[in-house]
């Protein structure tokens, strides 16, 4: 008990900043890198650029050539907030184009452990820039996976740069709608039809509707050689919508005329309205010398359109009830350039002669297609972590296989430990499949490295997705974290961790061939502890001041080259494996018992156990040290107790304790019954 005080302490400071900031650190609080001119050409080519911040909104950066709108740049830190596995920032700037592409990105800030050590940067740089081209108005998918256009995960990198593709899909679709480039909506409702009348449309906003009175128009065209005559009668009333959804433009036009013009359209085309009455007309006569409607504009952004005699169909009446007398009806089609599920303006200029030239008033009408006649959405892709659970389906399947046969083994282990032979080839047999299957198979490996991703986000805001995102580490962690209470860390340690399997099963094969074992004493074997400890600690205060040192540090652990990396690695790391593996052939799990910062980082919070499943005898370590003497890892004291923070739970001492034939107190109680009988 005398460590858990300090722990629970340590656990409370950790904890203090998250409790006392309430959500950790948000997004603005770790500034996001900055775009300059030179990585603007960068993403978007050509010279002479100019980026300026935008805060209104989304926030982000706008590319600008020769003053004009070439694209955004966004964060993905800033926008959407990405973590990596490492609990730390993971900022891409992300470059859009006006046409809704993804120009290109640019990877500034990561602390990922497998970006930081055996992934080249020509590697992260060519799968960042794979995003170039993505077209974001493309068919969305639930998953991303199966979205084209998108380049394929690195290979022994997939959450990490999972976490990249989220981050600047998200970021991209985000910026592009809160720069209007992008509609938020599925697409127009093309098939519904609903009978209504005038004020029914007028009401859903179907139309949109704005009036100048003869009296204002006076006001601003004063000066006019034929002054406008005073008055409240209309100057210009004017209804002006979309009418491509049936609702709309069925009931307005009739059946037949609402036919025959959504037929006439060409593609990424639309059908507007304008309807209007009062003094002045929207229409004019120039337009049959010109061919161009130089009264109408419609503004959407910095497009500006101005509709022409071949997209002009005249409407002589209104086909729907309850209308109001009107003087012209006018239809135009839109092109591809005017997005009609974004908002925009239809405006009406109005001039008038003057002695010294003209006058003029501008009569606007803000249009928005409203909700009722949009189709829903397409879903937003899953989550990452949802993603991938779903495509690692087998793997959660055989990992959970795994943990509840062990849970058996745990807890049927004194049914077990009475049968010695059992107990032993199911131990064998469970290892072989740790360090094959779980360990070489699956890369089912827990490092250091998440336990200080852990306790760094306790200080940045604790997400579960970033936890979520590799479902075979996420269930071992919590399966260990759970046998912790339950067990202690040796239901990791002894059974779950591939590298102390690759340990065990070379030792038993070195034993098998005769190699003799070399016993550590106690005194030595005990200040051999401190190594370990003290390598936690090092690497876990390393961390807040560098965690790329910090995980440079962490390579102490053989795990990355032995397990993930299957020896696949450059040689000196090779060697590094065998001389670790070397001293465990002659001292059965030398790496587990002195060296390794993951047992020391599990043994620290296994103090909080609340169960003593391990049992023990009065005589234990008095009147017998067999147990002490056969126990491989030296976790019993010579006082015959068990210490939890180095047990690895093989449950040796309890075949032991269990075998009549072996121990020596079973052994004296036999004799002293076959002696009263």
């Amino acid at each position: 008990m005398r460590l858990l005080g300090p722990f629970l302490v340590l656990l409370s400071l950790l904890a203090a900043p998250t409790v006392a900031g309430g959500a950790g650190i948000a997004p603005d609080a770790i500034a996001p890198a900055v775009p300059d001119a030179a990585l603007a050409a960068g993403i978007f080519g050509g010279e002479g650029l100019s980026v300026t911040r935008e805060e209104a909104g989304v926030p982000g950066w706008t590319v600008r050539r020769d003053g004009t709108v070439i694209g955004h740049i966004g964060s993905t830190w800033e926008i959407a907030g990405s973590v990596g596995y490492s609990g730390r920032p993971l900022d891409v700037l992300v470059g859009i184009s006006t046409d809704a592409r993804i120009a290109g990105a640019r990877l500034m800030q990561h602390n990922e452990p497998v970006l930081t050590l055996g992934i080249s940067d020509a590697d992260i740089a060519a799968y960042v820039n794979g995003f170039a081209g993505y077209d974001l108005t493309a068919p969305r998918d639930v998953s991303l996976a199966a979205m084209p256009g998108l380049p394929d995960v690195i290979s022994r990198a997939t959450v990490s740069t999972g976490v990249i593709r989220d981050g600047i899909l998200r970021t991209a679709r985000t910026l592009a709608i809160g720069r209007g480039i992008l509609a938020e909506g599925g697409g127009i409702d093309r098939l519904s039809f609903t009978p209504a009348d005038w004020a029914a449309l007028v009401r859903a906003g179907a139309l949109a509707e704005t009036r100048v009175s003869l009296g204002e128009a006076a006001a601003a065209l004063a000066g006019a050689k034929v002054p406008v005559p005073a008055g409240e009668g209309d100057f210009l009333h004017l209804w002006t919508g979309l009418i491509d959804p049936p609702s709309v433009g069925q009931n307005l036009l009739g059946q037949q005329a609402f036919t025959s013009a959504i037929g006439a359209m060409g593609a990424g085309e639309s059908g507007l309205i304008v309807i209007s009455s009062g003094l002045q007309s929207h229409r004019g006569t120039d337009w049959r010398k010109s061919g161009v409607f130089d009264r109408v504009t419609i503004v959407q952004g910095e497009t500006r359109h101005r509709p022409d005699e071949a997209s002009y169909q005249m409407v002589k009446k209104l086909a729907i009830d309850g209308a109001p007398p009107v003087k012209e009806i006018s239809l135009f089609r839109l092109p591809a350039a005017i997005d009609p599920l974004l908002p925009f303006r239809v405006e009406v200029t109005a001039t008038r002669p003057t002695d010294s030239g003209e006058v003029a008033m501008t009569i606007a009408a803000d249009y928005r297609l409203p909700e009722a006649y949009r189709l829903a959405p397409p879903p937003e892709p899953a989550p990452l972590w949802r993603e991938i659970w779903a495509e690692k389906r087998m793997e959660t399947g055989i990992v959970a296989a795994m943990l509840a046969v062990l849970t058996l083994i745990l807890f049927a282990q004194e049914w077990i430990t009475r049968r010695p032979r059992l107990w032993l080839l199911g131990r064998v047999g469970f290892l072989s499949v740790t360090l094959l299957v779980l360990g070489w198979g699956l890369n089912g490996q827990l490092s250091v490295v998440q336990v200080v991703a852990f306790l760094h986000s306790l200080l940045t805001g604790f997400r579960w997705e970033t936890f979520l995102i590799e479902p075979v580490i996420f269930l071992l962690w919590s399966f260990t974290a759970l046998g912790m209470l339950f067990w202690g860390r040796g239901v990791y340690c002894g059974w779950l961790c591939p590298f102390g399997a690759l340990q065990e099963l070379t030792n038993l094969a070195a034993r098998r061939l005769g190699l003799t074992q070399v016993a550590v004493p106690q005194a030595l074997h005990e200040r051999l502890w401190v190594i370990k400890y003290t390598l936690f600690m090092a690497i876990l205060a390393l961390s807040f001041y560098s965690m790329h040192d910090a995980l440079v540090l962490a390579e102490a652990e053989p795990f990355k080259t032995a397990i993930s990396l299957r020896m696949m690695r450059a040689w000196p790391f090779v060697a590094f494996v065998l001389i670790l593996i070397g001293p465990g052939l002659f001292i059965e799990r030398f790496f587990c018992r002195y060296l390794c910062p993951l047992g020391a980082g599990i043994a620290i919070p296994a103090k909080l156990k609340i169960f003593d499943w391990l049992k023990r005898r009065p005589q234990c370590g008095r009147e017998c040290r067999l147990c002490e003497t056969k126990c491989t890892v030296g976790a019993i004291d010579p006082l015959g107790r068990i210490n939890a923070n180095e047990c690895v739970l093989c449950l040796r001492c309890q075949v032991i304790m269990n075998d009549p034939g072996t121990c020596p107190v079973l052994k004296r109680r036999a004799r002293a019954g076959e002696g009263a009988s």
